[in-house]
């Protein structure tokens, strides 16, 4: 019998959303043939060890990047961090060298984890950033990001490079990039059409301060709005807990059956226009209204590009009132675009000769 070649997937830990689309690949690299080894850490690693409990999971150095609790310092303190994030790409280096050794690791998909990757090996980054923005640093931060990307045999997208897509300027540059690969939009998710069952479906992630902090003013703006709600706060624990609020049924963390289930008969999406959120609405066809992490410029040029194609409005996180959540109502939604990744085609990297 062929002996399954062992794939390494690592996603960065900095929210939920690059583990979340590692799940569709590794679901199919089994599909495929192949062996998923996981490695992350923190949130992301226990969401992918609750999903995988079947697969190997490898603990990495934590990329320990914070945001500041005042956005106007965000970019400054990102840059401020840059030292300690190259200290853990070398950690990084050291450990998957050890991992291809003791585990015979055939190929490497990294999503934004910059020091996984071994010469010699087909290694993959997935990443939706082309195009870096953060402020007067975005020259900066964009080249250093190709620097990384060149280190890669291919560098996957997950959009269609024709228009219209869904990460506009930051998936798509006018730079030749050789190595460069649209794969079409990528979801843990399904669409179904089950009878609605929730008025609102809130969705928290993303980095510390801000997720919490919005958690708060959402519980109490939530006091006045009339219907029905599904909270997942998107703090990932050993135990799932869930409670009710009058008419807030609220979960720490959800599967992602789960997840697909609640949000299939949910009428309205509240949540981060983070992009792994965006391709999961689009992917289900849902109205969605979005409130970007202060200062995070990624989140709000999405925001933006969505209100402007007419699909979903958006606040930010200061000015946000239930109220505003009428206006979702009269955009039209996100919706799927045509482009499924190739899987057997893509995976034709780790075959060999």
């Amino acid at each position: 019998m062929e002996t399954r070649k062992k794939i390494l997937v690592a996603p960065l830990n900095w929210g939920l959303g690059h583990a979340t689309r590692c799940i569709p690949i590794i679901e199919a690299l089994e599909n495929h043939g192949f062996e998923p080894i996981i490695a992350s850490d923190g949130a992301a690693l226990m969401l992918l060890k609750k999903e995988f409990p079947q697969h190997v999971a490898v603990e990495l150095p934590p990329y320990q990047i914070e945001y500041a609790k005042h956005g106007a310092f965000f970019n400054i303190r990102v840059l401020l961090q840059m030292g300690l994030m190259f200290n853990v790409i070398k950690k990084e280096q050291r450990i998957v060298k050890h991992l291809v050794a003791e585990h015979g690791i055939s190929g490497i998909i990294s999503d934004n984890r910059l020091g996984v990757y071994y010469s010699g090996l087909p290694s993959i980054f997935i990443t939706h950033q082309v195009n870096m923005l953060s402020g007067t640093a975005s020259g900066l931060a964009s080249s250093l990001h190709r620097h990384f990307l060149k280190k890669y045999i291919e560098c996957w997208v997950p959009d269609v490079k024709a228009s219209p897509n869904l990460s506009g300027k930051l998936g798509h540059s006018e730079e030749d990039i050789p190595n460069l690969k649209y794969i079409g939009p990528i979801s843990r998710l399904h669409k179904t059409s089950p009878e609605k069952h929730y008025d609102l479906a809130v969705l928290l992630s993303g980095a510390e301060p801000h997720r919490t902090t919005l958690e708060n003013k959402l519980s109490e703006e939530l006091n006045r709005f009339d219907g029905q709600v599904i909270f997942v706060r998107g703090v990932v624990e050993e135990r799932q807990v869930t409670s009710r609020n009058g008419n807030i049924t609220i979960y720490n963390f959800m599967s992602s059956d789960e997840l697909e289930e609640v949000l299939n008969k949910s009428e309205i999406i509240l949540c981060r226009p983070s992009y792994s959120t965006i391709m999961d609405i689009a992917k289900l066809c849902k109205k969605a209204f979005f409130i970007p992490s202060p200062e995070n410029e990624e989140q709000e040029y999405l925001a933006k590009k969505l209100k402007r194609a007419g699909l979903a409005p958006f606040a930010s996180q200061k000015a946000f009132k239930i109220e505003d959540l009428e206006k979702a109502r009269m955009y039209k939604g996100l919706r799927d675009i045509n482009g499924v990744a190739k899987w057997k085609d893509l995976f034709t990297l780790f075959k060999g000769k």
